[in-house]
């Protein structure tokens, strides 16, 4: 709701204007918005500076704290800076500066600090300002050589007494080669730190060709140049678009190398503690979830300023895999946002693309040194006039003494007599008699003829477009040689970092995992163990047994056709009496634990129902990470599922009833699903199954090598496989008769 005033407001009778409290309050946010934005987060196309390194880089200049100067105390600078231009907080200027000066933080420090500036472990441990002293780098030149010349509108500063500039006149664009990030009001920037020499040569290919696009300029610049020695591993596709665009991200990683065993990193992504990537590595050691390393310490001094030593438990460790686990599980590998978000040069935010950012500043420059030329011409100039005057002088040497020894107001008379003008006189009169000699006069004429012949350069340059293009491209060249160096992060094509799975972390064992009627399950190490031997809990006993490593996936199956993952290495030890496979798991209400398997995922299975329909899967097909497990064989109504058959060679399928009946018929008849009923193995006539009178007790798969044993209460008999001609027949068939006394069947198995 709006609030207005009324006739009987106390601001109107006073005169004064109301203002509805929604209009007064949106135009106060949007004001405060923009100037969060111009004058404080986001750096401009220019100079590549926020206000308050703008300020900091300027009160150093006028307190002439340059490159060849003694250092002075960081309070010095921090009170000019505070007391003439940027009167904000004292620890957040002083913070500014010393980002300036870190050359962990800063690709080019603009800052030379002498003390304690911080440390890549901890960068905001540096000293306080009354300790640490400071001078402008030489890089800082880039900056300030032409700032007295005209090149740059100077404004108020906050209290109207001095002056500063409004804009630093950059030889290069600094907003690509230290970068910025910064929070404005609704926007953000984060543009990284580019190699001098590559931007200053795609700015040089951009001036002769105009035309050029990102991936052309890309030649020049290949991606980001950290300060510190690392690699970025963001492919190259990635970072055009990223350039194409103005908006992405990169990653980059830690260098390492391998030394007498040790694996040693040498070099950190950007902005990362060594102390931090110590306790990341630490803590899951202490988890045991790095069981390959045995100790880590840190090493770094001042010739190695970082080296942290991996030490593996041996030989054996794949280092490469141990590496790309630590990239994705902590700093060692970063991901770094790109957003080329600037103050444009119509003082408007804008995010610009690469080749858009490069031809705004290079629009800013060539204004720049239009406007040094200018100056300098103008300057040569206004000393032309003079040296005329100088030469009107000498070349009427007596005349003029005349003037001055006799005329009480000899300028005046001195201008009507020489058609002088006011600056003339004023400096015909400063001169100084031992100015009036011959040589004097020979100077004044070479400098004439100098100060025309620049003039005449300065004027042609000016007036030709080509010309300015040469020139800048000429200063950029000779700034790049003088300032320049070579990359520090290096770009690489590697393999996607990836961490271990719970399954590489386990050592690599026989083991036996044996399950219990009641559903008890435990695992023992080694395949010598006999589970039969095994003490049970009282009204229990053994009910199936796997043998494999601790790295398969183990599998168990209820009656009613599920099937449930569970990793070997984290059961029980057989020693005691095991655990519930009911607390890991949920079955379903009343289904009990018939089977399991244990091996490769292509190991394959033969699954069936009692009501005598099954088929053949794989491993693999079966494990599910849910603990209510997967519906893998569908179960009719009054039937349950029979364990599982696992199985490598088999030609032949036996399936026996509960009525003594035994087929047997070629595997290859067995449909291959990943789940469902399956088709029908040995036919049982519904009527019969429903009334319970039969069932298939057990299937089993065979070869020509193997035996059938089929057991019925205390008796059991043995058939070879060329014995198995009477039972053989098709899927699906009734099968035949067992003889008189095994009729009624408990159980198959075969050896």
């Amino acid at each position: 709701m709006d609030i207005e005033s009324n006739g009987h407001n106390s601001a109107s009778d006073a005169g004064q204007e109301g203002l509805p409290l929604r209009t007064y309050t949106e135009r106060a946010y949007l004001d405060y918005s923009m100037h969060v934005i111009n004058d404080r987060a986001l750096p401009h196309v220019g100079d590549g500076l926020k206000p308050v390194q703008r300020r900091i880089i300027y009160a150093m200049r006028e307190l002439g704290l340059t490159s060849t100067a003694k250092y002075v105390k960081s309070a010095r600078t921090v009170g000019d800076v505070l007391g003439k231009f940027h009167p904000h907080g004292e620890s957040a200027c002083y913070e500014a500066m010393v980002l300036l000066a870190q050359p962990f933080s800063t690709r080019y420090p603009l800052v030379d600090g002498q003390g304690n500036w911080g440390a890549p472990d901890d960068p905001k441990s540096f000293a306080a300002l009354r300790y640490t002293e400071a001078r402008l780098a030489a890089v800082s030149e880039l900056l300030l050589d032409e700032l007295g010349q005209g090149t740059v509108d100077y404004v108020p500063n906050f209290d109207g007494v001095l002056s500063e500039p409004q804009l630093l006149p950059a030889r290069l664009p600094m907003v690509l080669l230290n970068g910025s990030t910064g929070i404005a009001v609704g926007m953000a920037t984060d543009i990284p730190p580019h190699n001098l020499r590559e931007v200053a040569h795609a700015c040089i290919h951009l001036i002769e060709t105009p035309s050029a696009t990102t991936a052309d300029l890309m030649a020049y610049v290949r991606g980001p140049d950290f300060p510190t020695d690392a690699l970025v591993t963001t492919p190259e596709e990635e970072i055009r678009t990223a350039y194409e665009t103005g908006r992405g991200s990169v990653r980059a990683r830690a260098r390492f190398i391998r030394e007498n065993g040790d694996v040693v990193i040498t070099g950190l992504p950007y902005q990362v503690s060594p102390s931090k990537v110590l306790e990341q590595i630490a803590a899951q050691m202490q988890a045991k979830k790095l069981p390959m390393l045995t100790d880590i310490r840190d090493e770094s001094d001042h010739e190695n300023p970082t080296r942290l030593v991996l030490t593996p438990r041996s030989n054996r460790v794949d280092v490469e895999r141990l590496m790309s686990h630590l990239f994705a599980t902590t700093d060692l590998e970063r991901n770094y946002r790109l957003n080329f978000n600037v103050i444009g040069l119509d003082n408007r935010p804008r995010v610009l693309d690469l080749k858009s950012m490069l031809a705004a500043w290079l629009k800013f420059r060539m204004e720049t040194v239009r406007r040094r030329l200018t100056f300098r011409l103008e300057r040569i100039r206004r000393r032309l006039h003079v040296v005329e005057g100088l030469l009107v002088a000498h070349v009427n040497i007596d005349e003029v003494i005349r003037i001055i020894r006799e005329e009480e107001d000899a300028k005046p008379k001195l201008m009507a007599k020489f058609e002088l003008s006011d600056e003339q006189a004023t400096a015909i009169l400063d001169l100084r008699l031992r100015q009036l000699a011959k040589l004097e006069e020979s100077k004044l004429e070479e400098e004439k003829r100098e100060l025309l012949g620049e003039a005449g350069d300065l004027e042609q340059t000016l007036g030709s477009r080509a010309r300015m293009r040469t020139l800048i491209k000429k200063e950029i060249a000779a700034d790049a040689e003088k300032y320049g160096d070579g990359r520090r992060t290096d770009l690489a094509t590697v393999a996607e970092a990836r961490a271990y799975s719970e399954a590489d972390l386990v050592s690599t064992e026989p083991v036996t995992v044996v399950l219990s009627e009641k559903g008890w399950v435990r695992a023992a190490k080694g395949h010598d163990i006999d589970p039969g031997d095994l003490s049970y809990r009282t009204g229990d006993g053994f009910a199936a047994a796997a043998r494999g490593k601790t790295s398969d996936p183990c599998v168990f199956f209820d009656s009613t056709g599920r099937a449930y993952f569970v990793a070997p290495h984290t059961l029980a030890s057989a020693r005691g009496q095991g655990e519930p496979l009911s607390g890991r798991l949920k079955p379903p209400d009343g289904a009990r634990f018939i089977g399991l398997a244990m091996g490769d995922a292509t190991l394959r299975l033969l699954v069936a129902s009692s009501a005598g329909y099954g088929f053949v899967t794989t491993l693999g097909e079966t494990v599910s990470r849910n603990r209510a497990g997967k519906s893998l064989l569908n179960v009719p109504p009054g039937a349950t599922a029979l364990p599982p058959v696992a199985f490598a060679e088999a030609s032949h399928v036996a399936a026996v009833t509960s009525a003594g009946r035994l087929l047997a018929f070629p595997m290859a008849d067995v449909p291959l699903l990943s789940r469902g009923k399956g088709q029908k193995l040995i036919n049982i006539p519904p009527k019969v199954f429903k009334a319970g009178e039969e069932h298939v007790v057990a299937v089993a798969a065979l070869g020509e090598r193997n035996r059938l044993i089929v057991r019925a209460g205390a008796r059991h008999t043995t058939v070879r496989f060329r014995d198995l001609t009477n039972y053989l027949g098709s899927r699906a068939q009734r099968g035949h008769l067992l003889p008189r006394g095994l009729q009624r069947v408990d159980s198959i198995s075969v050896e």
